[in-house]
């Protein structure tokens, strides 16, 4: 393996490139294809004034455009005041990776608007958020044709159905304004299953990783979903979702959530569900009966488990805290959670690391999925559900005519039912995380050198990545 090395104290943006720099390592790219691959296209910064309770405010956001490769770029807005453009940036590079990786037509892009979103009214939010999308669309980096924003950190499915409604008034005319922004209420163009989808998606990935029993036996875990302690950090749209289906639908065990402030743990096994409700009710965690409070986020990361899921921010596994990482594995549900230096240190530790760049990468496929249905203007299976049902009714009325017998209503109900919009979306999304995952297995087969998994998922992703730029020309 090629010795990597990173400079201590690198900014987001710079530890983004310097793992592709990395990976690039493995390739033999024309001289300055990986330089061009790496520049960020283009930047935004807005500032904007807008009435809040009788007085003006000031406020500063972003949009960064990393590549133009293929259109439109996409990426999400954050609300946050951790929200710069370095981290713009990073995320909008790292958008563009995770785009190609899972084979979705994107270039990449990422928002952020410096604000902390729970200062504000729901109405105050409404006009700062229209305000935010004139800006963008004004200057072109709003547009179904070549920028398409969705949800990410502060945000969700009522802002973007805002920049959905501020985009149409400005565009009239235009018939696909809808597919401005991914991620929208299913009432107002989105697709079922976006809500879930990044959740989803570190769920299907597991499944993939468990189905590779030599993979499982080199991170020193046991075979099976359902055996693993696993612990997760953040409850919030995309930790909740990968808590809850982990636990209710392959049984895993997980003994803790970690938040901000603290973290509840049960080493039985938690209830996703009661817990969720219980932050949603009092805004943080609960020592509900039968959990253990345990005081400090920070120090929960090192709760001794089989599988760590950094799900809400970046940069929360870093120099300071890999060496006390007890986890067999870490799956980088958020983007960008462990950092370049930690990398290395857990590497040598010998954990293994799910990247960000393929598990995180389940919200893009479904917004890509509602981008295609917006354009199409027909929700998915409205044409063929019921011609399935009946073919499948065709079926199972000539197996019981075959066999003398009436088929169980199980039987029944799985051969005659159409599938619905859902179906289709969980489909498609199980379908890409798991050609992603082969695809990285095979290529840590194929070439020794490549050990890790986030130098093989980079590896994928430049191969195809500078496929596009020498294929059309760089000029």
């Amino acid at each position: 393996m090629a010795e990597q090395q990173i400079s201590a104290g690198l900014k987001f943006r710079n530890s983004v490139d310097q793992m592709v720099d990395h990976a690039a390592t493995f390739l033999d790219l024309e001289p300055g294809v990986a330089e061009a691959i790496k520049a960020c296209t283009s930047v935004l910064q807005v500032t904007f004034p807008v009435k809040i309770d009788e007085r003006i405010e000031i406020f500063t956001g972003w949009r960064a455009v990393h590549s133009i490769h293929r259109s439109p770029s996409k990426g999400g807005i954050r609300y946050a005041e951790s929200v710069d453009q370095n981290d713009v940036e990073a995320l909008a590079a790292l958008m563009t990776y995770k785009c190609a990786l899972v084979d979705v037509p994107f270039g990449g892009s990422k928002g952020g608007l410096h604000l902390d979103p729970t200062q504000y009214s729901r109405d105050d939010l409404q006009k700062i958020t229209r305000r935010f999308a004139r800006e963008l669309a004004k200057k072109g980096f709003l547009n179904p044709a070549t920028n398409v924003p969705a949800p990410d950190v502060g945000t969700g499915q009522r802002e973007m159905a805002w920049i959905a409604d501020t985009y149409k008034h400005l565009h009239p005319e235009d018939i696909n304004a809808i597919a401005c922004v991914t991620g929208k209420p299913v009432e107002h163009g989105g697709i079922h299953g976006r809500m879930e989808a990044t959740g989803r998606g570190v769920q299907y990935v597991l499944r993939e990783f468990f189905r590779n029993p030599e993979a499982v036996k080199a991170a020193g875990l046991e075979p099976g979903l359902e055996n693993q302690r696993i612990v997760i950090q953040g409850l919030g749209n995309v930790g909740y979702h990968a808590a809850k289906f982990l636990a209710e639908e392959d049984d895993a065990k997980v003994i803790a959530v970690v938040e901000r402030n603290g973290a509840v743990f049960c080493e039985d096994g938690l209830n996703i569900e009661k817990l969720h409700r219980c932050k949603l009710d009092n805004g943080n965690l609960c020592d509900i009966q039968g959990t253990t409070y345990l005081s400090g986020g920070a120090e929960s990361l090192e709760l001794e488990c089989d599988i760590l899921i950094p799900a809400a921010t970046e940069g929360v596994i870093h120099v300071g805290n890999a060496d006390r990482i007890k986890a067999k594995m870490i799956v980088e549900a958020a983007n960008g959670p462990v950092t370049a230096e930690a990398d290395l240190m857990l590497q040598k530790m010998g954990v293994t690391i799910l990247p960000d760049a393929l598990v995180n990468a389940g919200g893009v496929v479904v917004s890509y999925f509602e981008w295609i249905r917006n354009l199409h203007h027909m929700r998915f299976g409205r044409m063929e559900r019921r011609l399935d049902e009946a073919r499948g009714q065709s079926m199972v009325r000539a197996l019981e005519e075959m066999t003398g017998n009436a088929a169980p209503d199980w039987i029944r109900d799985g051969i005659s039912r159409g599938a619905s919009e859902l179906d289709i979306v969980r489909s498609g999304l199980d379908d890409s995380m798991r050609t992603a995952m082969q695809d990285i297995f095979r290529l840590r087969e194929r070439d020794p050198r490549i050990n890790d998994y986030r130098t093989a998922a980079y590896v994928i992703a430049l191969t195809k990545l500078a496929r596009s730029y020498t294929d059309i020309g760089v000029s």
